[in-house]
């Protein structure tokens, strides 16, 4: 077997074992901090929410600590994009037609386009500074405040409400439950481990730079627990949900996948991404924000976001 086929079966296999492992540990937490007393509505948007993220900020903090740093901002910037044309057109073909409500579009909407554009801007110039850092944590901040303010107002409130009725034995925080907390939590450092170490080697057997794979492959991987939760919402009619969840998703990459590793080491912003991932980036993010001034998204309007991924990947991995 030669050595790159043994590198991408480890990265295939550790990548299945972080987003299975995070998948376990989101469960299990939300599980908890249920059981502890948490309103359910906090914990949708911060253990929950942030659960689907965790295999891009686990991967990233990895990538800061192995001296590939240029891996975050190719996680972060192909995450977004896969976000937007691959999932949300893929929701919006499932679904027939996604449609939006009001507080969604006038305020969730913006706070997407000013992430994308805070992102932007702090990276123009090559550098990635830790008061930048800093910038990015505290819209994070800002973020999540008013996430959990505005909670009770979501379409999806009747899920938390759901998970208000269940009693504490049916989400028992019992030792099985604190030992799958642990063990998932074990499993998601090993997968990210991995998973940056083979990026590391395969870059390097394939000549390629490290932020190409991340930026196409690895944001791919990591983006599919948010494609499995908005196709599961769009098929049950649940379209603020599947859209909010790419909203909230991209967001979250931006302000703390992009701030937090930056905490542990400097973040190397290669000229490949300057160059063509964020100007897709925010062609992505300017184009989601345009169509959806009708409250809603078509099925037509979803094939169109998925041409513009498969010219993404193209154009990434050099077939056209």
């Amino acid at each position: 077997m030669s050595l790159l086929l043994v590198w991408i079966v480890v990265f295939a296999a550790s990548l299945f074992v972080l987003i299975k492992a995070s998948d376990y540990f989101t469960d299990s937490a939300e599980k908890i901090g249920i059981f502890l007393g948490l309103p359910a509505f906090i914990v949708g948007v911060t253990i929950v929410a942030v659960g689907t993220s965790l295999p891009e900020l686990v991967s990233s903090v990895i990538a800061v600590l192995r001296n590939s740093s240029e891996i975050v901002i190719g996680n972060v910037v192909g995450s977004n994009i896969a976000n937007i044309f691959l999932i949300l057109g893929i929701a919006a073909i499932v679904a027939g037609k996604l449609k939006l409500s009001y507080e969604l579009i006038h305020v969730d909407l913006p706070l997407l386009v000013g992430s994308a554009f805070l992102l932007a801007v702090t990276i123009w110039d090559g550098v990635f500074s830790m008061p930048e850092a800093l910038l990015c944590i505290a819209g994070l901040i800002v973020y999540v405040v008013y996430t959990i303010n505005t909670e009770k107002e979501h379409e999806d409130k009747e899920i938390r409400k759901e998970m208000k009725r269940k009693s504490k034995k049916e989400y028992g925080a019992g030792i099985k439950t604190w030992v799958v907390l642990v063990v998932s939590g074990f499993f998601i450092y090993l997968g990210a481990k991995y998973t940056i170490e083979s990026i590391i080697q395969l870059s390097e057997i394939l000549q390629v730079g490290k932020e190409m794979i991340a930026i196409s492959v690895v944001a791919l991987g990591t983006s599919l627990p948010e494609l499995i939760v908005s196709i599961t919402a769009a098929r049950n009619g649940k379209h603020e949900m599947a859209v909010g969840n790419v909203l909230g998703s991209n967001i979250f990459n931006s302000f703390a996948v992009m701030g937090i590793p930056a905490l542990f080491g400097n973040i190397i912003i290669p000229k490949s991404i300057l160059y063509f991932g964020l100007p897709m980036m925010l062609l992505a993010t300017l184009l989601y924000f345009f169509i959806t001034q009708e409250k809603e998204i078509t099925k037509w309007e979803g094939w169109m976001l998925i041409i513009f991924y498969a010219f993404f990947i193209g154009k990434v991995l050099k077939l056209f």
